[in-house]
C-alpha cells in the first residue's frame, strides 16, 4: 500500500525494492554517512554524496514515553520516543513502537517499521518508527 511520505527522501517504505529504511548520505571522499541525506557533506564540506539505504535494524540507546500531545500534534498518545543507534554508526531520534515505559531499556533490539499518521485534514501520511524486536522474532 503506496501511502504519501510525511516529507520525501527521509525513508523507504516496506514496498520499496531497496526494502524499509531511513535514506542517509554517504560522502565519497571522507566516507562519512549522515541523516537526512544530502547532496554535501556535513562533514567535510564535500558534494557529491549518496544515497545509501540504512537502519533496518537497530537498538535504542535510551527512550521514554510521551503522555501529553506536543503543541499542534493531533495523533494518539502515549507513544514511545527515543534514540536508536544504527549499526551503520548513526544514532537518530524516531518514534518506538512501545507505550510502557518500563518496557523500555537501553539496548533493546529494534526493527523499522511504517507509522501511519492522520494530518489535521483527515488524509494519511507514513512515516517510520521502530518496534521491538521479541525475542522469539
Amino acid at each position: 500500500m503506496n501511502i504519501e511520505p510525511i516529507h520525501p527522501g527521509l525513508f523507504t517504505q516496506p514496498d520499496d525494492p531497496r526494502g524499509a529504511g531511513l535514506c542517509a548520505g554517504r560522502c565519497d571522499r571522507c566516507g562519512d554517512l549522515h541523516f537526512p541525506a544530502t547532496p554535501d557533506c556535513p562533514y567535510c564540506g564535500s558534494a557529491g554524496c549518496r544515497e545509501e539505504i540504512v537502519g533496518r535494524t537497530g537498538v535504542l540507546h535510551v527512550g521514554t514515553v510521551v503522555t501529553a500531545p506536543p503543541p499542534g500534534y493531533i495523533g494518539e498518545v502515549p507513544y514511545g520516543f527515543g534514540l536508536v543507534d544504527l549499526p551503520e554508526g548513526l544514532r537518530v531520534v524516531s518514534v518506538v513502537a512501545e507505550t510502557d515505559p518500563a518496557r523500555l531499556y537501553s539496548g533493546m533490539p529494534l526493527r523499522i517499521g511504517r507509522l501511519i499518521l492522520t494530518t489535521a485534514d483527515g488524509s494519511s501520511r507514513a512515516s517510520w518508527q521502530y518496534e521491538p524486536v521479541e525475542a522469539s522474532s
